[in-house]
């Protein structure tokens, strides 16, 4: 039986996660259309990251047609050693996709993994018969494979021998430089069919599974996409691989700001940034109307456009450039800069209403991975659905900035008018605050001001005996507001655990007391 791949089987049938430009659906195995498709997605025009090629289901206008055909138990073996052949004999350079099997509604399907190639441009036999020895180039186009022509054909050209930077090899590092934990984190939770099997494979195997592996097998190294989702500390070979938030309460020329670095592996730091702004610097506002029943609700910024924001920096930042992502937060506006910028491309002015396409990604893989964990959708909606989220909370149009060299992007997201321009904390007590915030949660943001304290310390600051008195009237509703959070929340029963105030926590304090 072969090993499984680093996907979830649902979302190649129902494309949930996969675009249809990156799949195909065969009822049966005709081995030269099938060569002709796998030519075309390792010759990856678009860096897409490949595709893949499904043998045992129809399609109809490229929709999957369930339940499969399916594909004789018995044929699978022979099918295997057919495309092991036509890998040598049919395209050129040579190339072989990893294949797995599975069964899905008492079927068993055929998945050919076709990952864009390290040595392309590909060409393929036009036909498998003795007679024609025609060789040509194959390419996507939607959801069908064509030959390449034309202007096609001299862009594909351009590309030879060109792999983006994400799917390179790093001969710097080692396999052990890969984490096993990570990896089977990952398939854990895009519910691959490969983890099943994650622990039972080496390191090497389990990465040329998963793609983030190449070379031969005296000489294997770790790919740099490998390197940045399952590397605990990633900026030792992509130094500034990092998320910085800033917060600058006085504004950008004050005295004061609140600074937090993340690093680690691209996807955690992703979550772990948006979740910090999230937690500590959103607010919701709540204005009732004395001439309708329903409150009006808004928020300084809508999350969705934040996380739209910082996904679209991680995957089209450059690593190979020294600087970070940066978010900047404002009582004016909240802005995500990285850098490079767009593809020259790609015109500002389409950016700024949301028409803008992208013809080529920076980071086929990342991209690829992004979307495996749901951060992403690709295929350019990221700046759509940013104005999409802000015009529907109300807020000002974001703007869209970058130079003519393309050395930097910039998002800005300005706060929604509701709110105080000299502070994030809204000008009127909102009805969220007026409910939450009560007078024993004041006491408890009082006695944190100066520095973070351990529960002893916090009875004793707050002239209680009674531990759970404390818990329910005081510490649990202030965790629960995001008013208050653990120096040490991986470990909520530390012994050395203690609390502090959040972002929001000290707006909330400053605004009660001022």
């Amino acid at each position: 039986m072969t090993p499984k791949l680093p996907i979830n089987i649902d979302d190649l049938l129902y494309q949930r996660t996969v675009e249809s430009e990156r799949i195909e659906y065969k009822a049966g195995w005709n081995p030269e259309s099938i060569i002709h498709s796998l030519c075309a997605f390792a010759n990856d025009f678009h860096n897409l990251g490949g595709g893949y090629v499904i043998v045992g289901v129809a399609e109809n206008n490229g929709q999957p047609q369930l339940p499969p055909v399916g594909v004789a138990p018995s044929d699978i073996d022979d099918i295997q050693k057919a495309l092991l052949n036509l890998g040598h004999s049919a395209i050129s350079p040579h190339f072989h996709p990893l294949t797995a099997t599975y069964e899905i509604q008492d079927k068993t399907i055929l998945v050919l993994w076709a990952s864009g190639g390290e040595t392309r441009p590909y060409k393929a036999k036009t036909s498998l018969s003795n007679k024609d020895n025609d060789w040509a180039y194959y390419l996507r186009k939607q959801s069908s494979t064509v030959k390449a022509t034309g202007k096609d054909e001299r862009e594909l050209m351009s590309l030879a021998v060109t792999v983006p930077f994400d799917d390179r090899f790093r001969q710097t590092a080692t396999l052990n430089d890969l984490s096993p934990y990570l990896m089977r984190e990952f398939l854990q939770e895009i519910n691959s069919e490969l983890v099943a099997e994650a622990r039972e494979l080496d390191i090497e195997a389990l990465g040329r599974c998963m793609n983030v592996v190449g070379g031969t097998a005296e000489m294997a190294f770790p790919k740099n996409v490998g390197l940045l989702f399952f590397n605990e500390h990633p900026e030792q070979f992509f130094p500034a691989t990092q998320i910085d938030v800033v917060y600058f309460p006085d504004g950008p020329g004050g005295d004061r700001f609140e600074e937090k670095e993340f690093r680690g592996p691209l996807g955690r730091i992703t979550r772990d940034a948006v979740d910090y702004i999230d937690r500590n610097y959103l607010s919701e506002m709540v204005v009732k109307h004395p001439d309708r029943p329903e409150a009006e609700r808004f928020w300084n910024y809508p999350l969705a456009a934040i996380e739209e924001a910082v996904v679209n920096a991680v995957y089209h930042r450059s690593y190979e450039i020294r600087e970070p992502i940066e978010v900047r937060i404002t009582s004016e506006e909240l802005v995500v800069l990285s850098f490079p910028g767009p593809d020259r491309s790609i015109r500002l002015e389409a950016l700024q209403i949301g028409k803008a396409v992208s013809r080529r990604y920076r980071n086929r893989r990342v991209g690829e991975f992004l979307k495996e964990l749901d951060l992403t959708e690709g295929r350019s909606t990221g700046i759509p659905k940013i104005l999409r989220v802000m015009k529907a909370n109300g807020s000002s149009a974001p703007v869209f900035e970058t130079d003519d060299d393309r050395s930097y992007f910039l998002i800005r997201l300005p706060v929604h008018e509701g709110f105080d321009s000299a502070s994030m904390v809204p000008p009127q007590v909102t009805e969220q605050v007026t409910e939450q915030v009560t007078e024993q949660v004041m006491r408890l943001l009082m006695v944190l001001t100066k520095e973070p304290l351990s529960t002893k310390a916090l009875l004793k600051a707050l002239s209680l005996k009674h531990r759970p008195t404390f818990i329910q009237n005081y510490l649990q509703p202030a965790l629960n507001m995001g008013v208050v959070e653990m120096t040490n929340p991986d470990s909520p029963r530390s012994p050395t655990q203690k609390y502090r105030l959040t972002g929001l926590g000290k707006r909330i304090l400053a605004h009660k007391t001022s």
